[in-house]
């Protein structure tokens, strides 16, 4: 059987019900290509297994894209451990897809996810438009399509929350996302900044977009959220932050 397990947004976010599951698995993977995690894999390891000789294994793109992990789960109980919720990337729905042409069991474990715990910022979720990406940019490939998302958010007055690639350092997204919404005529002004939200760490920043540019202090993860027309009660909690 083949478990897709939320870890949550803290070392201590899997749900009781999905630690349970894992004790009894004969294979455990966390997923480690989608996220700068807030805390050690060796920290992850000790809190799941709590000092038994059981490893924790990473997953890579290719191990979870190629699907081995279906064929294991023929044989066996494995679990998935992803970051958040476990359904977030288009990769673990994948995973349930041949699940069901194969007749593998699987189950979804549920946790909380960025998605929820935006709201913190005072931001009603239900203002919130399609979500993007900023990959990070490398010699000759330096994509601007996300900011396209971002436009078609502020067309109808909704906010925008913008995902960061993983390894992607806070100033040079912020010099990614300038540039980009130059190119899309997009004026930036005061820009929201979460940090570890979910962990004892987390921190949510509302500045100008010059002077986050003199701030150093941005851990990872981190996302971007480029608010529209505010309600008059999200300007209130903003200017609280």
């Amino acid at each position: 059987m083949l478990y897709l397990i939320g870890l949550g947004l803290n070392i201590e976010g899997i749900s009781r019900f999905g630690f349970e599951i894992l004790q009894r698995c004969k294979r455990v993977y966390l997923e480690n290509y989608t996220v700068d995690f807030p805390y050690t894999i060796g920290e992850l390891q000790e809190v799941i297994f709590q000092g038994k000789t059981k490893k924790l294994l990473l997953a890579n793109r290719e191990k979870v894209e190629n699907l081995e992990l279906i064929d294991e789960a023929k044989k066996m109980d494995v679990a998935l451990l992803i970051y958040g919720s476990p359904l977030s990337a288009t990769t673990h729905i994948s995973l349930i897809e041949e699940a069901k042409k194969t007749k593998v069991k699987y189950k979804v474990i549920h946790a909380g996810s960025i998605f929820d715990a935006v709201a913190e910022t005072g931001l009603q979720q239900y203002k919130f438009g399609k979500v993007t990406s900023m990959p990070a940019w490398k010699k000759n490939f330096e994509p601007t399509s996300f900011m396209k998302i971002v436009e078609e958010n502020i067309s109808i007055n909704a906010h925008s929350l913008i995902l960061i690639d993983i390894g992607l350092d806070f100033q040079n997204a912020l010099e990614q996302l300038e540039i980009s919404a130059k190119e899309y005529n997009i004026k930036l002004n005061k820009l929201i900044v979460c940090q570890t939200l979910g962990t004892k760490s987390q921190k949510i920043h509302y500045k100008e977009i010059e002077e986050l540019k003199e701030y150093n202090g941005i851990k990872k993860p981190y996302c971007i959220i480029i608010p529209s027309k505010l309600h008059f009660i999200e300007e209130e909690m903003l200017k609280e932050i």
